[in-house]
């Protein structure tokens, strides 16, 4: 899946930015990271309020090995048939964003240096 590939299969969401990141890509909308590409598939950001929905497509999230540990990151796998369907995807997509931005604000913002 390419940066070209990514941007049409959000057509119906809306323009989407494509950034490299580790072998694959993340996607944003209004700076904000909600979805990412690697080895072929496109993981959807996910929160306790939209985990249920990618639990009943038998979903699962991203995960990867770091230093003998397995780390499972709060993107899930995008149910297959999103991908040929923009509006559907839309739909999706901005629930993604809707929980990246709830993360965004919960999460603690780092201290400026003096």
């Amino acid at each position: 899946m390419d940066a070209d590939s990514i941007r049409d299969i959000f057509s119906g969401f809306g323009p989407v930015g494509v950034r490299r990141m580790f072998g694959g890509y993340g996607i944003y909308a209004d700076d904000v990271m909600f979805a990412l590409s690697t080895g072929g598939e496109l993981y959807l950001k996910a929160d306790s309020e939209t985990r249920p929905d990618f639990e009943d497509e038998g979903a699962e999230p991203f995960s990867y090995e770091a230093k003998g540990r397995r780390v499972v990151l709060s993107y899930w796998r995008a149910p297959d048939r999103l991908i040929d369907d923009a509006d559907e995807m839309a739909i999706w997509a901005r629930k993604a964003l809707s929980a990246a931005e709830r993360a965004a604000r919960t999460k603690p913002h780092a201290k400026k240096k003096a």
